[in-house]
């Protein structure tokens, strides 16, 4: 049973990043903040795939600002799901902690 920082990730422009695999059902926070000079159209998603469909999204181009965070709490994600995040610019970083059960 995993606990602490699960995945963490400095996302590539424009490519879809699996930032985390639970092994058991996990509770989980996700924060992205834009670390870079240009806005960021930012997406996040619990997938079966490290291609997500569309029904699986949780944010779909939300816009950071410079220095902005996004970050959602309490995320329940079942066994093998993917965490997926992607960025139209680099310089955003992604981190997640929580636990697995």
């Amino acid at each position: 049973m995993a606990n602490g920082t699960l995945g963490q990730s400095a996302l590539a422009a424009n490519t879809d990043t699996t930032v985390y695999t639970p092994s058991s059902v996990a509770t989980v926070n996700v924060s992205l903040v834009n670390k870079g000079t240009n806005t960021a159209a930012i997406r996040l998603a619990v997938a079966a795939s490290g291609t997500p469909s569309t029904a699986e999204y949780l944010e779909y181009d939300t816009i950071l600002g410079v220095g902005d965070v996004l970050e959602r709490t309490g995320v329940v994600i079942t066994a093998s799901k993917n965490v997926v995040a992607r960025s139209n610019v680099a310089n955003v970083a992604v981190n997640i902690y929580g636990y697995e059960a």
